[in-house]
């Protein structure tokens, strides 16, 4: 894609694992040139985080660090030290996910960088904050955040997400909060420091749940694969498998009951509107089994189709990744020079109609460290 939005902004990335990375490979992804700054040796955590491997890298490192440039710097030398100085001077941005203090004690804190740049936005990402050191981890905060207590079948325990969403969602709202100080930067011409927390993140995305506990002062219950304040909103049994059933309002429940041929159950009492639905969820669920199991998973999704009613099949990635509309729109394939073709999902979105490509492989471990100390002029021949 010609033209990203972020062409010419240049990011100091000091993270590892997954929270930091995403966060860059989104701000990369647009564009921004991302240099990924890795500890001698071992490089980030996640390059071994496996199986599987691809050759001797992570799948995991390899999904989630495309579109950027590595370099390795002893944080610890005096070298090392310098090299990171230079790179934050020549940065817009600086991100880093260690745990709190650190970044103080190897002399990258946002105070000093701050004050000497005060044009560079410094984003700090952790578990619970810069204001406490407790490490973060995303089973950790899945727990603390709430969300494990929402997540499973209501006659079971709580479990976690099968995508590790803590990291995923600081990195998001990390990369948000960054394209909104950049935008405030050009505006003021002054940067800033950005404290973003795990489980803030999750938090803040506890939406309806959050506003029903407000509203009554009871903490929801888990409901499995079914809704909380919609219904019917869920997954149910059919002849052969499973289907994802969601009906947001009165019309699509009146179109659903015609195409199973069941239109008396539009206009009974319990069912007639949204809060009765729900109330009568267990008999609603019992009228809608006794015509669902009898009917195929493709006569479902036929008969849904027809009468304007999402629904939809539970799929596992081999399905996903094989459709053909997802392998148009999201399945990015990057040519890696010493491991052959890495494929990834994208970036989710388009502009202009264009998708973000692949302007770099995700890179060996210093692949780029000659090539940006150059650029800083501490390597020989710059």
């Amino acid at each position: 894609m010609s033209d990203l939005p972020l062409a010419g902004v240049r990011i100091a990335d000091f993270s590892q694992a997954l929270s930091g990375p995403f966060c860059t490979l989104l701000l990369a992804d647009l564009g921004a040139d991302v240099v990924k700054v890795e500890r001698p040796g071992t490089g980030d955590d996640s390059r071994s985080w496996g199986p599987p491997f691809v050759g001797d890298t992570a799948a995991y490192f390899l999904t989630i660090n495309r579109n950027k440039r590595s370099i390795v710097l002893d944080l610890k030398s005096e070298a090392g030290r310098e090299a990171a100085s230079r790179l934050v001077a020549s940065a817009d941005v600086l991100v880093e996910n260690w745990r709190p203090g650190t970044a103080r004690r190897l002399g990258l804190g946002h105070e000093e960088l701050t004050a000497r740049h005060p044009r560079l936005v410094y984003c700090s990402i952790s578990g619970f904050g810069a204001d406490r050191s407790d490490p973060g981890y995303d089973q950790v905060v899945q727990g603390t955040s709430g969300w494990m207590s929402l997540t499973g079948r209501p006659d079971a325990d709580p479990v976690k997400t099968g995508v590790p969403i803590g990291d995923v969602a600081a990195g998001m709202s990390a990369a948000q909060a960054v394209m909104a100080a950049l935008l405030r930067r050009e505006r003021t011409g002054r940067g800033g420091y950005l404290d973003i927390a795990m489980q803030d993140s999750l938090v803040s995305m506890l939406v309806y749940h959050a506003g029903n506990y407000f509203a009554t002062g009871r903490s929801p219950v888990r409901t499995g694969n079914h809704h909380g304040t919609v219904a019917p909103y869920g997954t149910f049994e059919v002849a052969n498998g499973l289907v994802n059933i969601s009906v947001g309002n009165d019309r699509q429940w009146e179109r659903l009951c015609t195409a199973l041929g069941r239109p008396q159950l539009a206009t009974d009492s319990r069912f007639s509107d949204n809060q009765s639905r729900v109330v009568n969820r267990d008999a609603l669920h019992k009228e809608l089994g006794a015509t669902l199991s009898s009917m195929t998973r493709q006569a479902v999704l036929a008969c849904t189709a027809e009468a304007g009613v999402p629904a939809g099949p539970i799929r596992d990635l081999a399905e996903v990744f094989t459709d053909p509309a997802v392998q148009d729109r999201m399945v990015l394939e990057a040519d890696h020079p010493r491991l052959g073709t890495v494929r990834a999902p994208g970036a989710p979105w388009r502009i202009d109609g264009e998708t973000a490509g692949v302007l770099r492989p995700p890179p060996d471990l210093g692949e780029h460290t000659a090539e940006v100390l150059r650029e800083l002029g501490l390597f020989p021949g710059s």
